[in-house]
C-alpha cells in the first residue's frame, strides 16, 4: 500500500504539490480562526444549580433543598456525577456531564428536570441555573474609580448600569459584582411594643408589602383627551416608610411603623470586603466568559465596550482594570511564537549543512510550515485552542518532523543508489568502474587459505 503511494505520488507530482499548497493555505485560515488563550480550559462539563432561602440554616437546606434536587438530577442521561453543598441561606448543585455532552443541550435536560423537581420544594423555592461559564471563565476584572461617591452609590452605579452595559458584549457569560454595599431600608421592630400593640411580625410584613406597590386605575376622555388614572405607592424614602399604617386603633388612630420600631436607610449585611491595592475599598465586577468562546476576541469587544460606558458614567468616575488576561495571552504566544521562528531558522541550518545539497534540504523543510499549519485545522476541528501547552506540543514536534523527513531522504538516495548499482551490473559493468576496466580485471579483497590435508 505504501508502495503504491508513493509510486502514486512520483508519477503525479503537480498534484501532490497543489495538495501541499491548499493544505497550506487551509492550514494559515485555521491560524487565524483558531481561539487563542493563555491557559487549557481543564474544567468539568457541569451545570450549577442555585438555590437560595434567606434564614435557613444549613441542615433544614440540606434535608428540604439540596437532598430533593440532588435525587431528581441523578436520572438525566449523560450525567457522570452530582455533586452538592449545602450552607446558610444557600444550595449549590453540580451535575456534572460526559465531556462530549454540548453544554447547552445538557442546560436544557437539567432545566426540564427543575421543572418537576421545584414541586418537591418549599413553596416560594425557585432554583436557578449558573452562568454558562467555566472555571477559567474570569478573562478581566475591573473597579470603578469614583473619589466623590460613596461605596453604596459605587455599587448603584455597578449593578444598574455598568452591569447591564458590558453583559451585551458577544461572549460574555455574566458580569459578577463585588465590593461596597447594596443600600436598603432597615426596619427593626421592638417586641415590647409589638406585644402592646397586640400586633404580629407577620402584620408588620404585609403592611409593608401593600405599601410599597403601584394600583393601576382605568382610562377616561374628557373633551376629546384622553386620561389614564394611577397611583404610584413606591416608598421613595425613609420618611414615607415610617409613616406607612399597620392596623388602625380605636378611635381611628392609624399605628405606624414608627411606633413598633425604628426605620433607617443602611446596606445589607456583608461577608467581606475587597481592597484595592491597600487604598481602601473598591466597587468593581468580575467579566465571566461563555462556555467555548475566544478569549482573546472577548476581552477585546469588553475593552471596546468599556470606552462606550464611560462615556455615560459621572463625572471623576472611570475604570481602573485589575486583571487583565490578554496580557498574559499576548506574551505567551509571542514567546512561543518567537521559539517556533528560533527552531526553524536553526533546523533550517543545520539540514542545509549536513544534507549539502539544496534540493533535498529544501524538501525537508517545506514539510515545517505545512505540517504546523495542518496541526491548527486538526486543533479547530477538536475544539482546542491555542494556549500554552497546545502550541508547545508543536514546537516540539518539530524535531520529529525534520527527523522523518531526513529518514526519508537518506532512505530515497540508498534506493537510488541500490537501483542504480543494479542497473550498472545487468548492463555489464561493475559499480564504480572506470573506463579501459574490465571484470576480468578485477582482484578479489581476500583469497582463501589453502587446504592441507595429511
Amino acid at each position: 500500500m505504501i508502495e503504491r503511494l508513493i509510486s502514486l505520488s512520483l508519477r503525479n507530482r503537480g498534484v501532490v504539490l497543489l495538495l501541499a499548497a491548499g493544505l497550506l493555505v487551509w492550514g494559515i485560515f485555521s491560524i487565524r480562526a483558531s481561539k487563542i488563550d493563555a491557559i487549557p480550559d481543564l474544567s468539568e462539563n457541569q451545570v450549577i444549580v442555585f438555590t437560595e432561602w434567606a434564614g435557613r440554616g444549613p441542615q433544614i437546606i440540606e434535608d428540604q433543598v439540596t437532598y430533593p434536587l440532588v435525587t431528581n438530577l441523578q436520572g438525566l442521561a449523560q450525567v457522570r456525577a452530582v455533586r452538592a453543598a449545602s450552607m446558610f441561606g444557600m444550595s449549590f448543585v453540580y451535575v456534572i456531564f460526559n465531556d462530549n455532552t454540548d453544554i447547552y443541550w445538557a442546560r436544557e435536560r437539567v432545566l426540564e428536570r427543575l421543572n418537576y423537581a421545584q414541586r418537591l420544594l418549599p413553596a416560594g423555592l425557585t432554583p436557578t441555573l449558573g452562568p454558562d461559564g467555566t472555571g477559567v471563565g474570569h478573562v478581566l476584572w475591573y473597579t470603578l474609580h469614583a473619589p466623590k461617591l460613596d461605596l453604596g452609590e459605587q455599587r448603584a452605579l455597578q449593578d444598574w448600569y455598568v452591569k447591564f452595559g458590558l453583559q451585551t458584549v458577544p461572549g460574555v457569560s455574566e458580569v459578577a459584582s463585588f465590593g461596597g454595599f447594596q443600600p436598603e431600608y432597615q426596619v427593626t421592630v421592638d417586641p415590647t411594643k409589638l406585644t402592646y400593640y397586640n400586633v404580629s411580625l407577620p402584620q408588620v410584613l404585609a403592611a409593608v408589602r401593600q405599601n410599597n406597590n403601584e394600583a393601576g386605575g382605568r382610562k377616561f376622555e374628557q373633551g376629546g383627551t384622553g386620561y389614564i388614572i394611577k397611583t404610584s405607592g413606591y416608598i421613595q424614602d425613609v420618611a414615607t416608610l415610617e409613616n406607612v399604617p399597620v392596623l388602625t386603633r380605636p378611635g381611628g388612630v392609624p399605628l405606624r411603623l414608627r411606633d413598633l420600631g425604628t426605620v433607617q436607610m443602611t446596606g445589607e449585611s456583608r461577608l467581606g470586603i475587597f481592597d484595592h491595592n491597600g487604598q481602601g475599598e473598591a466597587v468593581g465586577g468580575i467579566v465571566v466568559m461563555r462556555y467555548g468562546e475566544n478569549a482573546d476576541d472577548v476581552i477585546t469587544r469588553v475593552k471596546a465596550k468599556m470606552t462606550e460606558v464611560a462615556k455615560g458614567l459621572p463625572a471623576g468616575v472611570s475604570f481602573d482594570i485589575v486583571y487583565d488576561r490578554s496580557g498574559l495571552i499576548e506574551e505567551s504566544v509571542a514567546n512561543i511564537k518567537h521559539t517556533l521562528l528560533e527552531e526553524m531558522a536553526v533546523v533550517s541550518l543545520v539540514v542545509l549543512v549536513f544534507l549539502f545539497h539544496w534540493r533535498s534540504a529544501l524538501s525537508i523543510l517545506l514539510q515545517i510550515p505545512i505540517t504546523i499549519a495542518a496541526s491548527f485545522i486538526l486543533l479547530n476541528a477538536f475544539g482546542i485552542s491555542s494556549n500554552i501547552m497546545s502550541l508547545t506540543g508543536i514546537a516540539l514536534a518539530i524535531g520529529v518532523i525534520v527527523d522523518n523527513g531526513i529518514v526519508m531522504a537518506e532512505n530515497a538516495y540508498r534506493n537510488l543508489a541500490l537501483h542504480q548499482a543494479a542497473e550498472e551490473a545487468a548492463a555489464g559493468a561493475p559499480p564504480g568502474s572506470s573506463p579501459g576496466f574490465s571484470p576480468a580485471q578485477t582482484v578479489p579483497l581476500s583469497t582463501p587459505e589453502p587446504v592441507h590435508h595429511d
